[in-house]
């Protein structure tokens, strides 16, 4: 099974959240019924990227890729394109 990174964008708030999973409905269902601590402030998400990998070390190595630089420049390339 494919494992998913994905960049949330708030609805209502100038807010990202980056993370990864095996079932991305799943995951962003979780993150707008409030059962998740770090975005149940800034309801409702949508999903505004997604990559896929075949294992979850990949996944989870990109994911902090994309942290690293969230905000900057390469996070608004990645976005855009």
């Amino acid at each position: 099974m494919e494992y998913v990174v994905y960049i949330l964008r708030s609805l209502d708030y100038k807010r990202y959240y980056i993370g990864h999973s095996k079932n991305i409905n799943r995951r962003l269902s979780e993150h707008n019924s409030g059962s998740v601590k770090s975005t149940k402030a800034y309801l409702p998400w949508e999903i505004i990227y997604e990559e896929k990998f075949k294992t979850k070390s990949n996944a989870y190595r990109r994911e902090l890729q994309i942290k690293s630089f969230k905000s900057g420049n390469a996070f608004h390339k990645l976005l855009k394109d």
